[in-house]
């Protein structure tokens, strides 16, 4: 997989979620790009990144359009409220490419109650803003960045929507990469069930105070 994939952009990669994703994947060998509105706070993302893993880890710093142009493969971790916005911004440099959208649209401050858009999910919107041309995959939504930014193994399964096959078993890859299991659930209109149970999770993340995920069971030995 990691032959496959020259470079990870991660667009919002200074938040916890994004983070997350850029420590596992660069601890797992990739070259990760962590990109932000401006290139300097991203520079600060990778300096605490490699106080915790070591110089030694492939991870550089650049805003989100110039990180979108230079990689492989691109992952938008942005909250739902600069999701269009970023995407518009990052459109030229997203063509021809995958795009990990990891986006939920939790609308503050009722974000434990389902709210999908008329398109019915943040993902098919990303599709539909950016067309055809790039391969839109909705994957990570129901995995706590507490995890992600951990060294323990997470106990955690993961649901990967898209409309392009090749694209969502490449992106199970990078989900096992970070030490989950994934699951190709067919097109990225079926995003809209993962994305909706982010806000069934937070409750009860609330009622029980822990971060909580989904576990797919029932599958043949």
């Amino acid at each position: 997989m990691s032959q496959a994939i020259g470079s990870i952009a991660i667009l919002g990669g200074t938040g916890a979620l994004g983070g997350g994703l850029a420590r596992r994947w660069s601890k797992a060998g990739f070259d990760v790009i962590i990109g932000s509105r401006t290139k300097e706070k991203a520079a600060d993302a990778v300096i605490k990144l490699k106080e915790v893993l070591g110089d030694e880890i492939k991870v550089s710093a650049d805003d989100n359009v110039s990180a979108a142009k230079a990689a492989d493969l691109v992952v938008l971790t942005v909250p739902y409220a600069h999701h269009a916005n970023t995407l518009s911004a990052v459109k030229a440099e997203l063509q021809g490419k995958i795009l990990i959208d990891v986006t939920v649209p939790l609308r503050p401050p009722k974000v434990g109650t389902v709210q999908l858009p008329e398109a019915g999910s943040a993902a098919q919107e990303a599709q539909a803003l950016l067309g055809e041309e790039v391969k839109v995959v909705s994957a990570f939504q129901n995995v706590a960045a507490d995890h992600l930014n951990s060294d323990r193994e997470i106990d955690c399964d993961v649901l990967v929507a898209g409309n392009n096959k090749e694209a969502r078993q490449l992106v199970v890859g990078l989900v096992e990469a970070a030490g989950m299991k994934g699951f190709s659930i067919g097109p990225v209109a079926n995003s809209a069930a993962s994305e909706a149970l982010t806000s069934v999770l937070i409750q009860i993340n609330r009622q029980f105070k822990c971060h909580a995920g989904i576990k797919i069971s029932g599958l043949p030995e």
